[in-house]
């Protein structure tokens, strides 16, 4: 599939939402801002506005107010990736230092918390622009479920890293609360702000939870084979974290008990060599894993596909760009 004007549409939302975000996230102290804006001017693919300001041109919402509107789920978004580094004591991301590596943790928390109140600036600031005062409000309580969501998925993602036995439904309930939870809020705020109707705005929840699934399964997998320079962040640190991803959990209920033993025995470790996080790559991959975690992408993916396919869209092309999207989330290379 060509997804080169996917590509160019969401540099041309990339763009225009950093704008509206820098209108919004600026003040003194300017330590204080700096931190908050850093992974934010590091880059990132907007995917949460890009799904936001799609799905409500899906049913007719002017792609300007979309673009306000989404600098709403790109800020918690930021808010989430600060405070999951210091959690998980991660030193890069989007190949920047991270922020508390540079402003340490107490700054680095602070600007955290200062991204998830603005967020919902970006939301109350859309009554100026004439949206209808009760779609706003809809649109906060979405993004506040959003926010408490990822907040229980980043608690089970904590929590399964401690735990030798955690099952396939253990991890899909993880991965929708702390990932795909914020794709699907992206879309149902979009919808919302058009006025679809409920029935409309939860086949684009369910279109773009599923994606999410996908997507996650797929960083999963890039985190153990990507090229760590495309990746943005190290390799291998999902393996010295103990994070149980889809892959680890295959390998860890087919493995026979010898190698299951020794898998347990790296993963978590910190300072685990290069050479033991090839061998437990490699016991993953001999596992079968990325077989299995790619036919489970593709059920999600298709899941996905079948939703929006459902829709009573009233933009043709916004619909055909949501297609690829899905395409791209399942399937992307970094």
């Amino acid at each position: 599939m060509e997804f080169n004007d996917l590509l160019n549409y969401a540099r041309n939302i990339a763009k225009r939402v950093n704008e509206v975000i820098f209108e919004i996230v600026k003040g003194e102290p300017r330590v204080l801002y700096d931190a908050a804006l850093h992974l934010i001017k590091a880059g990132g693919k907007r995917l949460r506005p890009l799904l936001l300001v799609l799905s409500g041109r899906l049913y007719g919402l002017n792609e300007d107010i979309g673009i306000r509107a989404s600098a709403s789920v790109e800020i918690l978004h930021n808010f989430t990736l600060i405070h999951d580094d210091i959690m998980d004591h991660d030193t890069t991301r989007r190949g920047v230092p991270t922020v508390h590596v540079l402003w340490g943790e107490d700054i680095a928390i602070l600007a955290g918390d200062l991204l998830f109140s603005l967020s919902y600036k970006a939301l109350t600031n859309l009554v100026k622009y004439g949206i209808d005062p009760d779609r706003v409000v809809r649109a906060i309580d979405t993004l506040t479920w959003a926010a408490k969501t990822v907040a229980e998925g980043q608690a089970l993602d904590m929590e399964l890293s401690k735990r030798s036995n955690a099952s396939l439904e253990d991890y899909i309930n993880m991965v929708y609360k702390k990932t795909a939870a914020l794709f699907e809020a992206s879309s149902a705020i979009g919808a919302i702000l058009a006025g679809a109707p409920n029935e409309e705005v939860e086949k684009v929840r369910m279109y773009a939870s599923s994606i999410g699934i996908a997507f996650q399964i797929r960083d999963d997998e890039l985190g153990l084979i990507a090229d760590e320079k495309k990746l943005g962040k190290p390799k291998y640190s999902d393996l010295r974290e103990g994070k149980r991803t889809i892959l680890v959990i295959h390998a860890l209920n087919n493995l026979s008990e010898d190698k299951r033993s020794k898998l347990l025995s790296i993963l978590g470790k910190r300072d685990a060599s290069r050479s033991e996080l090839e061998y437990a790559t490699k016991l993953i991959i001999d596992s079968g894993a990325l077989e299995f975690s790619n036919k489970l992408a593709q059920e999600y993916l298709e899941r996905g596909i079948r939703a929006l396919n459902s829709t009573s869209y009233k933009d043709l092309k916004a619909k055909e760009l949501l297609l690829k999207l899905a395409y791209f989330f399942a399937r992307r290379q970094y």
